[in-house]
């Protein structure tokens, strides 16, 4: 089959999704960001059945000579390359610009000049900011609640401008909240789960009552999966979410559940938005998906969030992958 580049293939989602690009028989050039350990992030751990079965390319989305010799021969990109962590971007956030805008400019310009067939662009729910009605479609107002989000924004609409521009093919997904073995331990669902899992039972949070409407890791995957077969959807943006929301509360509370633990839970102030950057709510609207990609959620609702997060636990607990983790660390 065709040979497609997968940027931000060392990443949590990336890799999940470079490992089932190799099972459906794709060729897979995975861009991973170099670095002088030759490190190729999560795909260093990819399951034995991957393992010789993509090829690597070490380079920074920031450099757009690199992003076009890394998309030559390809025929279609799924751009997952970015600075995603929200409390880092109140820190630096020229480099959420450099990354996520700029390296959006770099896929969307290679792929114009090399005449790519698909162009999968990765959103996320965060560029709408709290909802003002819910379920949330793709018809919401945008909303740059934090410097991610406006990054997000300035890339979303990069992407479909080259679209509107020049026929570049593209597909703009925005996948609600994705978790799932390998996140990183800035996100809500590793933190409680590697507190609880090293032995806390007063677990560290920031805000309790704001909603997410959470994707199991396999399910966003699907999800790229069927847009990159999807002709329907190009020109389209596409949210990829289970219409279910739940507080982060009653997440740490379902965690325990499933733990079979119990915790306490106390607010740690550095872990707070400023407040008018917190999103408040979050729950998608899944309709579109349905119609262009044929794609719903296998882990939906209370019922599969709950064997979700049971797979996502047994991960984590393993020890060598929980060592992995500075679970006393305040991860930004």
């Amino acid at each position: 089959m065709e040979k497609v580049l997968v940027t931000g293939a060392d990443g949590f989602i990336g890799s999940h999704l470079a490992e089932a690009l190799v099972r459906a028989g794709y060729g897979v050039r995975a861009f991973v960001f170099y670095n002088s350990f030759n490190s190729w992030g999560w795909l260093d751990h990819c399951a034995p059945d991957i393992k010789g079965g993509f090829e690597v390319f070490a380079g920074d989305i920031r450099d757009p000579h690199g992003v076009r010799v890394a998309m030559k021969d390809c025929a279609a990109v799924l751009h997952l390359a970015a600075l995603i962590a929200i409390p880092y971007s109140y820190h630096s956030p020229d480099t959420y610009v450099d990354t996520n805008i700029k390296g959006t400019l770099n896929v969307m310009q290679a792929a114009r000049e090399l005449g790519v067939s698909k162009v999968v662009q990765t959103s996320t729910s965060e560029v709408y900011g709290t909802a003002r009605f819910v379920p949330i479609t793709e018809d919401h107002p945008l909303q740059g609640q934090s410097p991610y989000s406006a990054s997000k924004i300035g890339a979303d609409q990069i992407a479909m401008s080259f679209y509107h521009s020049f026929d570049t093919p593209v597909v703009t997904l925005r996948p609600f909240n994705t978790y799932g073995p390998r996140q990183s331990a800035r996100a809500v669902i590793p933190t409680v789960i590697t507190q609880i899992a090293n032995g806390s039972r007063r677990i560290q949070l920031g805000s309790l009552h704001p909603t997410r409407d959470f994707n199991y890791v396999a399910d966003t995957v699907r999800g790229f999966l069927s847009a990159l077969a999807s002709e329907e959807a190009v020109g389209e943006v596409i949210n990829l979410g289970s219409n279910f929301e739940i507080s982060i509360g009653d997440t740490a509370r379902t965690i325990a559940e499933v733990m079979d633990v119990e915790i306490e839970i106390a607010t740690d102030s550095r872990r707070l938005r400023p407040e008018k950057s917190e999103v408040d709510r979050l729950c998608a609207s899944n309709v579109k998906a349905k119609q262009l990609l044929n794609w719903e959620p296998h882990y939906g609702k209370l019922d599969g969030f709950k064997r979700g997060l049971a797979e996502t636990v047994a991960w984590f607990s393993r020890q060598d992958n929980l060592r992995a983790y500075k679970a006393d660390i305040y991860n930004l």
